[in-house]
């Protein structure tokens, strides 16, 4: 059987679990968010992987980029990233990351972004099941009426998030 390797980790922005799987960051989430067992059940099926609660190079190095881009310090990670997830989700996602540090976007300009104008709420939807969080920043997606929406770790950490990039994109 092949493992995810994983660690919980607390932040000023909540605990955090990472994951990673073949040297590549599969998991930056939440660790209480609602969507845990579904986010967790996805990544293990699609790798044929179990979690095993153990270190590694990749999560070190995670916790520490993590730290940084918390104190104002990182505004880009440099990690090797493992997406798991549908087509879909993964065209999503790899624009989101595009999504600059310290802006917001709108679901709607996402889907515009992945020509699929029509797939708002599939997008939103695919936003959601991100468990690659602060990397891949689903945090900079608000709803077109300019109005925070959604987040897993929860709408006072997004809005946290937001006012920490806005201050120091500055």
């Amino acid at each position: 059987m092949n493992q995810i390797n994983r660690q919980y980790y607390k932040t000023n922005i909540g605990e955090l679990v990472l994951g990673s799987f073949a040297g590549r960051l599969c998991l930056l989430d939440f660790r209480y968010r609602r969507m845990r067992a579904i986010v967790d059940n996805r990544i293990k099926k699609g790798l044929d992987a179990e979690f095993v609660d153990q270190d590694d190079g990749v999560l070190t190095k995670a916790r520490r980029q993590i730290d940084e881009y918390l104190s104002g310090d990182r505004k880009e990670f440099d990690l090797q990233l493992l997406m798991v997830g549908t087509d879909f989700q993964k065209k999503v996602w790899s624009a989101l990351i595009k999504v600059p540090y310290g802006t917001t976007s709108t679901y709607l300009q996402l889907a515009k972004d992945i020509n699929n104008e029509k797939a708002v709420r599939a997008v939103a939807s695919a936003n959601g099941a991100n468990a690659i969080g602060l990397i891949i920043p689903c945090h900079r997606i608000i709803g077109s009426n300019g109005e925070l929406v959604g987040y897993g770790g929860g709408l006072s950490i997004k809005k946290r998030l937001l006012a920490l990039e806005k201050r120091i994109a500055l």
